[in-house]
């Protein structure tokens, strides 16, 4: 399978890079090692020694180098071999690995895993997740058993939420809410608006607490070429958005395989929500049950069904809800295309 590769992805979160710890992850189907030099920068290298082909998350970090514990070549954060134990010492030609570029911000550590220029510029923009007075943010990650763009459909798709997130996320009423597509600087914009409904759990949570009839949203942004921002909430029948009731969900996808994914999410609170650390700690378990106990099971499904088999050549029944991630699917062959010239 084809990826965009001149573009950031989600590594990881910073926090999994720990100071004189090698962590390892497969993204785009590459087998990469990460670590920190010793000044605290993420560094990261293809997992595999070019001499016998055994990966370096194997080896031993010495200063801001991998020695290979197979032979001992040792490889510097650039992918060059800086020594050779062997004979003479001297360092074949081919005695290299390859580099990728990073760029660690907002807590989370991005790679170019492409051949043009790593641009700084073009890091997607997620300053929901900067520190703010008053603002709490909470993490978390999930292994997903599908192709990414199974992955990103299910998060456009916001009509889902009615029935796989019902009393969750989702109510009854909220069937055949008027839902809408916009595009902007090449980004996609899915908008749902459900005036007068019960109050999914989750948000009768950070709101009043008292179960009465909300008008809620949903407005799910796509960021080429697997990033997510959504901004979600409720208030009053009637009224404007208050300082409460609502959150923003970070969802970041990074393909590991053509068939699985790395899904990494945070939520981030606004200062008028008040949760002791019970219920932000029940709040944190709902989100993360509503992915992993109710999007996953089927996702995971979904992909097993598909096997190896062309999503379009399955032809599969397209609906009104559907605009959003066709217009995703599109985009991306449209980029693959553009990137292959």
């Amino acid at each position: 399978m084809a990826f965009i590769r001149n573009a950031w992805y989600l590594a990881c979160w910073s926090s999994d890079i720990q100071p004189g710890a090698m962590f390892k992850r497969r993204l785009l189907d590459e087998p990469i090692v990460f670590y920190r030099k010793t000044d605290g920068t993420p560094a990261a290298l293809l997992d595999r020694c070019p001499h016998r082909f055994v990966p370096l998350s194997m080896g031993v970090l010495k200063q801001d180098n991998i020695r290979c514990q197979y032979h001992g070549l040792t490889f510097d954060c650039t992918g060059k071999c800086v020594d050779n134990p062997h004979g003479d010492g001297k360092i074949p030609a081919a005695a290299k690995v390859r580099s990728y570029p990073l760029a660690e911000s907002q807590g989370m550590v991005w790679i170019w895993m492409g051949t043009g220029e790593a641009d700084r510029a073009k890091l997607p923009n997620y300053d929901a997740l900067q520190q703010r007075e008053g603002f709490s943010t909470s993490h978390g990650y999930l292994n997903i058993e599908a192709n990414y763009e199974l992955m990103g459909e299910n998060l456009l798709d916001l009509s889902h939420i009615t029935y796989l997130h019902d009393g969750f996320l989702g109510s009854p009423e909220q069937r055949g809410a008027d839902q809408t597509l916009e595009e902007k600087d090449g980004t996609l914009i899915c908008k749902r608006w459900m005036p007068n409904i019960s109050v999914p759990r989750i948000f009768d949570m950070v709101y009043r607490r008292d179960g009465k009839p909300v008008d809620m949203w949903t407005h799910m942004t796509w960021i080429p070429p697997s990033n997510f921002l959504l901004d979600t909430g409720v208030h009053e029948v009637g009224g404007q958005r208050e300082d409460r009731g609502w959150y923003y969900g970070v969802h970041i996808l990074t393909p590991e395989t053509e068939k699985t994914t790395h899904y990494h999410f945070a939520a981030v609170m606004p200062p008028g929500t008040q949760l002791d650390e019970a219920q932000a700690s029940e709040f944190s378990r709902l989100r993360r049950m509503a992915f992993e106990d109710q999007d996953k099971p089927f996702l995971d499904a979904q992909q097993a069904a598909i096997g190896d088999q062309d999503f379009w050549a399955m032809k599969p029944v397209l609906l009104t809800v559907d605009a959003g991630p066709v217009r995703m699917r599109r985009q991306i062959e449209r980029l693959i295309k553009e990137e292959a010239l």
